[in-house]
């Protein structure tokens, strides 16, 4: 079969190559983490493999696609538009900057914003390979928008990110203080955001503020059900954390999760 392209999906390096027809039909994929094609037609398979030998790695498997998983399929019969998976860090600030016309002042703000929630997504995303998964731009009926909805061995987080601005943050029960700014209400919502997503999931679901590109933080002794978190610790932190949830279980709640009806 002639004209077959290659093209990528996902991050780049990590997610599923495709192999599509010239009239947009894919015939097969390459999943570089399983390191393996899965074809729809065997008598394509030639074809195939010709179009992906540049992006072969050592001890490739080609077989007709797995069969999936009561997860996967509950994830394929989702519609596009209620799908939470595709939303990238700060994916509504992405739109409102591209899209909107807000003043200079709230740009800027906006924008220190968006840089913080795409830096926790960065160490987020290392996390993927050990088994977890995340949702950002999740809607919380009466709250708005939770930055990032974290799904792994050790639970369920709930995460709140804030641009520290490389100012000095303390983090008390009720407020949070960056450098000379007025205190913010980031604690006491996030305890009501991750009360929501536990009745949701019904699971447990811990509070998470993450301070990014702080100077330094300081957190009340007496603080104890709000984890703070920083990047670039944050990943390694998590992964230290001991286990209660095993990876069938992370998918079941993940698939759960990214259905935008369920936090109505």
């Amino acid at each position: 079969m002639h004209g077959l392209k290659v093209l990528p999906s996902g991050r780049a390096g990590r997610g599923r190559l495709y192999v599509n027809r010239p009239d947009g039909r894919a015939v097969a994929w390459y999943d570089r983490q399983a390191n393996r094609i899965s074809v729809l037609a065997d008598d394509q398979r030639d074809a195939v493999l010709a179009a992906l030998r540049p992006y072969l790695t050592r001890d490739w498997t080609i077989g007709p696609p797995p069969v999936p998983t009561a997860a996967e399929l509950r994830r394929l019969s989702l519609p596009p538009d209620r799908d939470l998976a595709p939303n990238r860090p700060g994916e509504t600030l992405l739109g409102e900057l591209a899209y909107g016309s807000p003043g200079s002042r709230a740009r800027h703000r906006m924008r220190q914003e968006l840089q913080a929630r795409q830096r926790t997504g960065a160490e987020l995303d290392l996390l993927e390979a050990a088994d977890w998964r995340a949702l950002h731009d999740v809607p919380l009926p009466g709250l708005g928008l939770l930055d990032h909805l974290l799904i792994g061995p050790p639970g369920i987080l709930a995460l709140r990110t804030v641009p520290g601005r490389r100012q000095r943050a303390q983090v008390g029960e009720l407020l949070l203080t960056v450098g000379r700014a007025e205190p913010r209400p980031d604690p006491r919502w996030i305890r009501r955001a991750a009360a929501h997503a536990a009745r949701v999931l019904a699971a447990p679901v811990t509070a998470a503020l993450v301070l990014a590109d702080a100077s330094r933080v300081e957190v009340a002794p007496t603080l104890r059900d709000v984890l703070v978190l920083q990047p670039p610790t944050l990943a390694t932190t998590l992964r230290a954390t001991p286990a209660t949830l095993k990876p069938p279980d992370v998918e079941a709640l993940f698939a759960q999760a990214r259905s935008t009806p369920e936090w109505t």
